[in-house]
């Protein structure tokens, strides 16, 4: 069985490598509103990174219950699956607008508008 503890601990780190994630991107929507793209697309990729640490805390707990492994869900953990999931999402968004941005910089270029965002 695993602890109640050493659940906790990973729910724990799902949300600090989440959290790491969510600061990248909207890190990265801050610097596509400023114009500057390749640095919002690294932030961007820096997310993935967190994600993907978060999910690897994931999995060692996922591997001991399909091992047969009983689990105790605690908040924390809950709170954890939330904050991956949403962060995940909110990829998905950021990296939209982050092109959106980009095409309207287009746009405004073509068109001769200055857009200043500061």
């Amino acid at each position: 069985m695993a602890t109640k503890e050493e659940i906790s601990m990973t729910g724990f780190a799902i949300v600090a490598y989440a959290g790491d994630a969510k600061t990248a991107l909207l890190k990265g929507l801050d610097l596509a509103r400023k114009g500057q793209f390749d640095e919002a697309r690294k932030s961007v990729a820096a997310s993935t990174d967190s994600i993907n640490e978060a999910h690897n805390e994931q999995t060692k707990l996922l591997s001991k219950e399909a091992g047969g492994t009983d689990m105790d869900v605690t908040f924390i953990m809950v709170h954890g699956q939330d904050t991956l999931m949403t962060t995940m999402m909110l990829k998905d968004e950021v990296t939209y607008f982050i092109d959106e941005y980009e095409r309207i910089d287009r746009i405004e270029k073509q068109l001769g508008i200055k857009n200043e965002v500061k």
